[in-house]
């Protein structure tokens, strides 16, 4: 008789969710009771706490993390004329935010092991017309921002980070957003630090660049005077139960994280050698938002995972450079990035994932990279 195994789902966010399960009760009952569904204490109180977890002075949160990336362009002043480096391996959005403050998105080629954004390449993108470059820090690791910062500072850049896969990682001491002029965050559900629906925030150093990001984000407002309106803003905001619901979820994220981490190192004892994991940068330490490897015969080892009912992502099958809505930039080559392509696989991550069920991965890899 044939035993039937459980699926393994690529992130299984109730269970994640049922370990803050008795403050998220409380926070609806507060959040109920004081009726200030937006814009409520709860959250200047995240603001605070993520500003502090960040190690920079101030937060803003916003209604998703690509309002944040295109708030941080549009407060830097970064519009149309300005190139603005970016990974070609990258979520759209990265460079969507680029191009909706009129800004050209260049896109550069990534490390060969890490998949971040290359350093040297970028170095070498840089032109007149050159405004800032933005280190994504993907798959929960931070790109090499000492030496992008460098470059930075050399050609009178901003660094700007895209922070949305990386919420607790660090560069040697510095935490994701703590190295750029401002980091945009992502709280989409199924982050390391999600909230349940939509949301994100800008973290900085910079008082006034806070100060300019918190107005245009609610439709140009004066701090002072809620009548006037210094900037033709938007509305982008986070919500009040959301809020709360960060709160919760934020004294949990380094224990969270941690077991991420070891989730991954056990992928790394038991893949077999043919399924390459991502590297990780020696003054790294990620957070494991996702488990990238490289494999052989990708379509083979997809529907191996299928039949076993194992769940599996791609991030990202067409670079941004090759998408259809990026055809004029299309002149960018970026050969490391389009090979990775055609490789790469995301196998199921999450703080919830038990051993059991990652040897049970990596047999039915091995079985399928044979």
């Amino acid at each position: 008789m044939t035993t039937l195994l459980s699926p393994v789902p690529f992130l299984d966010l109730a269970s994640i969710n049922e370990l803050s399960r008795e403050q998220f009760d409380v926070v609806w009952e507060r959040v109920l009771k004081h009726g200030g569904y937006v814009g409520g204490p709860e959250v200047s109180e995240f603001e605070r706490e993520f500003a502090s977890y960040c190690g920079v002075s101030h937060c803003i949160c916003v209604a998703n993390g690509t309002d944040a990336l295109e708030l941080i362009l549009t407060g830097l002043g970064i519009g149309t004329g300005d190139e603005v480096i970016v990974p070609a391996n990258t979520f759209i959005a990265t460079a969507e935010a680029v191009c909706a403050v009129g800004a050209h998105p260049r896109f550069v080629d990534v490390d060969p092991d890490t998949l971040l954004v290359d350093p040297a390449a970028a170095a070498d993108a840089v032109n007149a017309a050159t405004a800032a470059v933005i280190a994504v820090h993907l798959y929960g690791q931070m790109a090499d921002v000492e030496q992008l910062s460098r470059i930075a500072t050399r050609h009178g850049l901003a660094l700007i980070e895209d922070a949305a896969q990386a919420h607790g990682a660090r560069f040697r001491d510095t935490r994701a957003g703590a190295a750029g002029v401002a980091a945009g965050f992502s709280f989409y559900p199924g982050k390391n630090l999600g909230a349940l629906g939509d949301g994100g925030a800008v973290v900085t150093d910079d008082g006034e660049l806070a100060r300019r990001i918190r107005s245009i984000a609610n439709h140009g407002r004066a701090e002072a005077d809620r009548y006037r309106h210094d900037y033709r803003g938007r509305n982008s905001r986070l919500d009040t139960l959301q809020a709360g619901i960060l709160s919760a979820k934020l004294s949990l994220l380094d224990d969270t994280n941690s077991r991420r981490a070891e989730v991954m190192a056990a992928y790394r004892e038991q893949l077999p050698e043919r399924c390459v994991p991502v590297a990780t940068h020696p003054l790294a330490t990620p957070v494991y938002h996702l488990a990238v490897v490289q494999v052989p015969g990708r379509e083979r080892v997809l529907q191996a995972l299928d039949a076993a009912g194992i769940g599996w992502g791609i991030h990202y099958p067409i670079p941004c450079h090759r998408q259809p809505a990026f055809s004029v930039y299309a002149a960018t080559s970026a050969p490391v990035t389009e090979r990775a392509a055609e490789h790469i696989v995301s196998l199921p991550m999450s703080p919830s994932l038990r051993d059991d069920q990652v040897t049970r991965v990596c047999e039915v890899l091995r079985g399928a990279v044979q």
